[in-house]
């Protein structure tokens, strides 16, 4: 989801949230905290779904080739990579 388009609802969501609370007769101040709770709520989705897509999303071309050099330059101990773990039996 594109920054523009996210912050375009969450204007939106948010002015739901004012005609909703000033319908009902709300106070400023509930308003007020109304609002500040949604915009949280809203935060943290979005954050949740970018990490999700970003933690889901297939390497590039990019992550492959820096993992292979990587590997190809990676110094060996006794046989063994240095990150490779020993078994303990």
């Amino acid at each position: 989801m594109a920054l523009p388009k996210f912050i375009l609802g969450m204007i939106f969501a948010l002015a739901i949230v004012v005609g909703w609370s000033w319908l009902g007769g709300a106070s400023i101040g509930t308003i007020l905290l109304r609002v500040i709770i949604c915009a949280v709520v809203i935060q943290a989705g979005y954050f949740v779904l970018v990490y999700a897509m970003i933690a889901t999303s297939p390497p590039t071309p990019a992550d492959m080739a820096r993992d292979a050099e990587r590997k190809l330059n990676a110094p060996e101990v006794e046989g063994e990579k240095l990150g490779a773990r020993r078994s303990l039996h």
